[in-house]
């Protein structure tokens, strides 16, 4: 009898070894760190690809531009709440975008949300920004006229930021690294983490929620030219609903090196809504202008003289 019940002691020993090596094998398997990078590629790539499913799959995929309405608060250096303002979005991907800002407070306050200083409302307290590519142009007050260069820069730098354009465009680019970035808890959710590179050098960080495979938490991380430092900036998505075809959170978070920056609340979202090419125009400025009786665009004064 001792022996017997030593046997079944002994077998039990050594399944529970066997389970414990075979668990301890696949957890180092799942490590990043001791993974073989096409192994970490594959399974990041698998991530990936979990994730697109997850936003609506072709659906998502095939989103060719978009018109969303909502509300954006903007934090000062405090982390106080320094405004509001209420937003039209249009969007055609890749590099296509208009919005027009409408605000009852401060035209400060606008101008900082912009970057521009010195604007001045059009009736209804509105500003109407529209970018296409490497061009923009601004109609506040004074009139429709270019947008600053500055300003086209920071365009086409978010553009290339942009995790809808990095998941729809960017993945095959030529450079472009993929890595499994490990496993972890965001916002008390298990994740995946994916890691890509840009032949620039700008390093994603994409959180995958483990069970609805949908986007908590992106990190885009730069080097910062001017202080040859690393700047951080996260997006933390939340309120997930389907819009058309397309799971789209409602709210977004913005922190920049552990500051929180803004917060967008969106109050609906169309995707495909078939946007006139003219949206993205000058022109479209230029009569919504001559409609509210603006001034005319000043460059364009001078030039007709």
């Amino acid at each position: 009898m001792r022996l017997s019940v030593l046997r079944v002691a002994s077998r039990f020993i050594l399944t529970a070894s066997l389970f414990g090596f075979a668990f301890a094998m696949q957890v180092g398997a799942q490590n990043p760190d001791t993974m073989m990078p096409e192994a970490s590629e594959a399974k990041g790539k698998q991530i990936l690809q979990d994730l697109i499913n997850g936003l609506g799959g072709p659906g998502y995929l095939e989103v060719k531009d978009l018109q969303c309405h909502g509300r954006r608060a903007q934090f000062g250096h405090n982390q106080e709440v320094s405004g509001f303002v209420d937003f039209t979005n249009a969007r055609r991907y890749p590099d296509k975008e208009r919005i027009e800002y409408t605000s009852k407070g401060r035209n400060s306050f606008l101008g900082a949300l912009i970057g521009i200083d010195g604007l001045g409302m059009i009736k209804g307290g509105a500003i109407i920004t529209v970018f296409n590519g490497d061009r923009g142009w601004i109609l506040d007050r004074s009139g429709v006229n270019e947008l600053p260069v500055t300003s086209i820069s920071d365009f086409e730098e978010a553009n290339k930021r942009n995790v809808d354009n990095v998941l729809r465009f960017r993945l095959r680019e030529e450079g472009m690294s993929i890595r499994y970035g490990g496993g972890g808890t965001v916002d008390l959710k298990q994740v995946d983490w994916v890691e890509l590179i840009d032949k620039e050098q700008r390093t994603f960080r994409l959180a995958v929620d483990h069970s609805s495979h949908l986007l908590v938490r992106s990190i885009v991380t730069t080097t910062n030219e001017e202080t040859n430092q690393r700047d951080d900036d996260v997006s933390i998505y939340t309120n997930y609903q389907l819009k058309d075809s397309v799971w789209t959170p409602l709210q977004v978070t913005r922190e920049k090196n552990g500051r929180r920056t803004a917060q967008t609340f969106y109050d609906s979202c169309t995707f495909n809504p078939g946007l006139p090419d003219d949206v993205f125009e000058k022109s479209s400025l230029e009569k919504k202008s001559a409609e509210l009786g603006v001034k005319k665009d000043k460059k364009q004064s001078k030039d007709d003289n």
